[in-house]
């Protein structure tokens, strides 16, 4: 099993407030060894405040931009204008303010194919479609109150995926589709970074960090990477989480 780090904080801001200075530290290491920085980014409300902080000073001066290249771990089937749309957010809240050229920008596009976005990995990277995953430098990854992370949800067709990279996926628990990076793709990353707040998460994290085996039931179980493995916690995500556990490093 990969060994995980759990840092606590005292609240969704100072989660996100930390989130952006490892995603500093992990850009300016990845341009430093590598020449560019690939990172797949995370929906739903959690990661917000992490990329408002990173469109202003003094993060944003911290990272060459230009050098960035910018995906999504997942992807509901609405237009980009939607108000669900994950790539809305992140424009919103960071990518309309930042000098990213246009074509870093890899939207994951649900009136397209999966096979498509599959191409478009394989391109930027340098890699073929059908072959060994490529790694990105980052993948953030949220938790749903239902153990379930980027559009891999319990007992859907997804978690059972072993080759593609990139799979739409029916949820029946929400009748809705998704496209999402599947498990031999996110494992392939140096850095997962889990962003978890919300005393709703907090059940279903002691059985997904405690519990039993169990990934088809808790998808966030089945979150291996090849590198490091980071779970940043607020304190109300915690609360059912043993001291023992966890490494304190409360802020705000």
């Amino acid at each position: 099993m990969t060994p995980r780090t759990i840092r606590t904080f005292a609240d969704a801001e100072s989660l996100g407030e930390a989130a952006a200075h490892e995603f500093v530290r992990c850009a300016c290491e990845a341009v430093a060894a590598r020449g560019r920085f690939a990172v797949a980014l995370s929906g739903g409300s959690t990661p917000r405040r992490l990329y408002q902080l990173l469109a202003a000073e003094p993060l944003r001066a911290q990272v060459d931009w230009s050098r960035v290249e910018i995906f999504w771990g997942d992807e509901r089937c609405v237009p980009p204008e939607d108000p669900e749309s994950n790539y809305r957010m992140a424009s919103e809240a960071m990518l309309a303010q930042l000098p990213i050229p246009a074509e870093h920008i890899h939207r994951l596009e649900a009136e397209r194919a999966a096979r498509d976005y599959e191409a478009t990995i394989a391109r930027v990277f340098g890699e073929t479609v059908g072959g060994e995953p490529p790694a990105f430098d980052l993948i953030l990854l949220g938790m749903g109150p239902d153990g379930h992370t980027a559009s891999l949800f319990p007992h859907t067709d997804a978690l059972r995926e072993t080759t593609r990279w990139v799979v739409a996926n029916h949820v029946p628990q929400l009748n809705t589709n998704r496209l999402t990076l599947t498990r031999p793709i996110l494992n392939r990353a140096r850095e997962v970074l889990f962003l978890v707040a919300g005393a709703d998460k907090a059940e279903r994290l002691v059985e997904v960090l405690l519990g039993p085996a169990d990934p088809l039931r808790l998808p966030s179980q089945s979150i291996q990477p090849a590198g490091q493995l980071v779970w940043f916690i607020d304190r109300a995500a915690a609360d059912r989480l043993p001291p023992s556990l966890l490494r304190e490093n409360m802020q705000g």
